[in-house]
């Protein structure tokens, strides 16, 4: 699994923890709900301000946000 890959479904995993919908959570973040769904989907490479606005939603910080065994094998 690639980088993307991982982030995606750590995005989800909170997004679905937290009980937000996609059209919610893009909400949220500020960002396209067409963005969050390829984020989640691996297709998309974030950018560290876009990760930034991703971790504040969650109230995580980015070392909090990436710790997580799916980034262990990457």
């Amino acid at each position: 699994m690639d980088i993307k890959q991982s982030f995606g479904i750590r995005v989800k995993e909170l997004r679905l923890h937290n009980g937000y919908s996609q059209e919610a959570f893009s909400h949220e973040c500020g960002l396209d709900r067409t963005y969050i769904v390829s984020l989640e989907h691996g297709k998309r490479n974030v950018s560290i301000q876009n990760i930034k606005k991703i971790t504040d939603v969650f109230k995580l910080t980015l070392m909090d946000f990436f710790d997580s065994e799916l980034f262990n094998e990457n």
